[in-house]
């Protein structure tokens, strides 16, 4: 099951949630931004921000084999019945092209939210009451619990905000078998300051967000790391920046670290609903 999943995402994918293209009027330029990635050879796009089968069917029509998966879709906003209705749609038009990443979402993003992995748990079971194949889906799994139900109820995890050392860790759990595919921000940048700084500006919505700040102090950091938009300390964990040597050592300690893929997010301080094409085509070289 799992070889399958590796084989289809590859070795590398491209975050972004600009791909998403929630207007109309700019679906054509994200398909035709979706075909040049896979014309750059990455095996995945992932879809940043609270995205479902319906974000994902435009970039997969418009393509011939570039996986595309959400990342994540909440669990507060779909049902599971309407998710497997929409997946099973999509997989009959173009089978094996999606993959459905879940999450619980943040507090402050869901009204409803409330015993986070005691309500994943009863949406897995939905998914599976419903048929959606364990195999097609994935979690994005930051603590222990979480990573478990990714080993047992899914095709692996998608961790979002994470460092090598949590990709060691969730390793440890998962066992050798299932995805592992961190994503990861990166800063074409060489000078310290400016890449820093185009870091932080990245980083500030999620250090509002306690499940990404409690994750940081499971595996090392302290309060002192999250304050101030971020010590230098955290920002160099969590960040690829610098030349291109530089970024491409930190994407292999990903690698070496049990990560199957690696989901790239370029941070240049643009709007979130930009497509940084050049950036993506700069990426490709580097880890060609």
């Amino acid at each position: 099951m799992s070889n399958a999943v590796k084989d289809a995402v590859g070795r590398y994918g491209i975050w972004w949630g600009g791909l998403r293209a929630k207007d109309p009027a700019l679906r054509g330029e994200a398909a035709e931004a979706a075909a040049e990635l896979e014309q750059l050879g990455y095996g995945a796009i992932w879809l940043g921000g609270n995205t479902s089968a319906a974000d994902a069917a435009p970039l997969i029509a418009g393509t011939s084999r570039i996986v595309v998966g959400t990342s994540i879709q909440s669990i507060w906003e779909h049902e599971p019945a309407d998710t497997a209705t929409a997946f099973a749609d999509l997989d009959a038009t173009h089978p094996g092209r999606f993959f459905l990443g879940l999450g619980v979402s943040h507090a402050k993003s869901a009204d409803q939210y409330r015993r986070p992995y005691s309500a994943l748990v009863a949406y897995l079971d939905g998914l599976d009451a419903a048929g959606l194949p364990a195999d097609r889906r994935l979690l994005a799994a930051l603590g222990p619990k979480t990573v478990e139900l990714a080993r047992d109820r899914a095709a692996g995890s998608i961790p979002y905000l994470v460092t090598p050392e949590h990709t060691a860790y969730s390793r440890e759990i998962l066992g050798s078998a299932p995805l592992l595919a961190p994503e990861l921000m990166v800063v074409l940048e060489t000078d310290p300051a400016r890449a820093r700084s185009l870091a932080r500006g990245a980083l500030a919505v999620y250090l509002a967000l306690p499940n990404y700040t409690n994750n940081f102090l499971r595996h090392g950091f302290t309060e002192d790391d999250l304050t101030n938009g971020g010590s230098d300390r955290l920002i160099d964990a969590v960040f690829a920046w610098g030349d291109e040597s530089a970024i491409r050592a930190r994407i292999d300690a990903f690698r070496e670290a049990g990560a199957d893929h690696v989901a790239l997010q370029v941070v240049d301080g643009e709007p979130r609903d930009s497509l940084p094409r050049a950036a993506w085509s700069r990426l490709a070289d580097l880890v060609a």
